[in-house]
């Protein structure tokens, strides 16, 4: 009261002291408009938490989590998975002499060859998949070092990249198609599959390598300069040369035989170019279709994987691996999600017990409690 007493004397003084000095002029105050936002009236929903709102809600969220995070987790189970190693770490790997004694300038492969059994068939669709360990796709300079306008078709990108794509940007004072350190570490192992006969035959499987990009990445973000026909004269011509990337050793218009899959277009070097969020990372390399409805994709037993060897991983304590899955309407295998949806529910229903047992003990409203006259 007196700090408003105060405020409003001195309000009035300097009222009564500027119209003594004959002004007009009127002194605005600073007291917030009176209205109901800048006054802080607006309603709000203020819910009153109580055990008949509160336990109901728990038991709820249980009830729906636990069965759904045991569907998800049992579904995610069904999927069949069989991933092999062939790093070469170990001396009694069949890729140790290649892992050891290939590197980056090496002008020549190496091949090997990893015997394994599959204990059990594979049904539908299988999917093959290379994954990488230790490699930080992440990495924000890795991440930007690439220039999508080039990849896009864009004709003055290709010849002048972006200064992102630095130290892969020119080379040999032509610029690099396609430039940066993504494209530059392209995955470049090759994996042949063969399914073992019991007289010792070798029967390739058949490995689809279209369709393993994202559509929007085939035929939006990813385009060839001039469209797809003689990439030779658009990557090699006069106004337009440019340089392979430091460690290819193709260049880009060289990667497939089939028009459809060449050049920025080549479905798996689009893979590779969406980065990876994590350090170990699996991307899609190869699809074994079903044939037969009758017989599995992969039948149970021997096989063999050939191995083109190209990609050096020891250099930075990286790992090497082949992945063979199927999949189910929520994807691959990742039991995770199923794993959190049980534990959640299992935590609501839990703790909706113990309340509930609190409230029925240490109630202490009273409900028949005589009234005094």
């Amino acid at each position: 009261m007196m700090a408003s007493s105060y405020n409003a004397k001195e309000e009035d003084g300097h009222h009564s002291g500027s119209a003594s000095h004959g002004g007009a002029a009127v002194v605005k105050s600073k007291k917030p408009d009176n209205t109901a936002f800048k006054q802080q009236r607006l309603p709000a929903w203020q819910p009153i938490l109580t055990a008949g709102t509160v336990l109901p809600a728990f038991f709820v969220i249980g009830l729906i989590f636990i069965p759904i995070g045991i569907g998800l987790y049992v579904t995610s189970n069904n999927i069949k998975e069989f991933e092999i190693d062939y790093t070469g770490v170990d001396m009694n790997s069949a890729c140790y002499s290649c892992a050891k004694n290939f590197s980056w300038n090496s002008t020549t492969s190496c091949l090997c060859t990893v015997d394994f059994t599959l204990e059990q068939p594979f049904e539908s669709n299988v999917f093959m998949y290379y994954g990488l360990s230790n490699f930080y796709q992440n990495h924000r300079r890795y991440v930007k070092s690439r220039d999508d306008s080039q990849l896009n078709g864009d004709m003055s990108a290709l010849t002048n990249p972006s200064k992102e794509c630095e130290p892969y940007r020119m080379s040999e004072g032509l610029p690099i198609a396609p430039c940066g350190a993504i494209a530059n570490s392209l995955f470049n192992d090759t994996l042949k599959l063969y399914y073992l006969e019991a007289n010792g035959t070798r029967n390739e499987i058949p490995l689809v390598k279209k369709g393993i990009a994202w559509w929007t990445d085939k035929h939006v973000k990813f385009r060839n300069p001039g469209g797809n026909a003689n990439l030779t004269a658009v990557f090699q011509g006069n106004l337009t040369a440019t340089s392979k990337p430091v460690n290819w050793r193709n260049p880009v218009y060289e990667l497939d035989q089939d028009p459809e899959n060449n050049g920025f277009i080549n479905e798996d070097f689009i893979v590779w170019m969406r980065t990876a969020a994590l350090p170990t990372f699996r991307k899609l390399y190869r699809i074994i279709q079903k044939k037969s409805s009758t017989m599995p994709t992969l039948p149970s037993g021997k096989y063999v994987l050939d191995i083109t060897y190209n990609y050096p991983v020891l250099s930075f304590d990286g790992r090497k691996r082949m992945i063979l899955s199927t999949i189910s309407w929520m994807g691959g295998k990742n039991p995770f999600l199923g794993i959190a949806y049980i534990t959640v529910g299992s935590i609501c229903f839990f703790l909706g017990v113990v309340l509930l047992i609190i409230h029925h003990k240490y109630d202490t409203r009273s409900t028949g409690a005589d009234i005094p006259n």
